[in-house]
């Protein structure tokens, strides 16, 4: 069984700063990326920040400069520090991974329980 575990959200003002923190357990070969996506009320799941087993990181165009997806390969964890946050950032972030099964020897993709990111005025 393979699981994504993620930590870290809360409530912040504007301005502030928190990281969120994912790890993947369970019965891995290879993870190609993990990343994080976020869900705000009322809206469709969109991409935040990826990170490729090539070291290869794409940013949504709302956080560029300000996010910073870090991704430990060996340990099959990935975080995302947050800066500058604004209440638009206020929704809840998902970590997302790409993920080769040992069990199975397929990809599978997987995603966390998500975390709640409060950003208030």
């Amino acid at each position: 069984q393979v699981e994504l575990v993620e930590s870290g959200g809360g409530l912040v003002q504007a301005g502030g700063s928190l990281t969120l923190s994912c790890a993947a357990s369970g019965t891995i070969r290879y993870t190609s990326a993990m990343g994080w996506f976020r869900q705000a009320p009322g809206k469709q799941r969109e991409l935040v920040a990826t990170s490729t087993s090539g070291g290869r990181t794409n940013y949504a165009d709302s956080v560029k400069g300000r996010f910073t997806i870090s991704r430990d390969a060996a340990k099959n964890t990935v975080d995302l520090q947050m800066n500058s946050l604004k209440p638009e950032d206020t929704a809840v972030y998902y970590c997302n991974a790409n993920l080769i099964d040992s069990r199975t020897s397929r990809y599978r993709e997987l995603w966390g329980q998500g975390t709640l990111v409060t950003v208030s005025s």
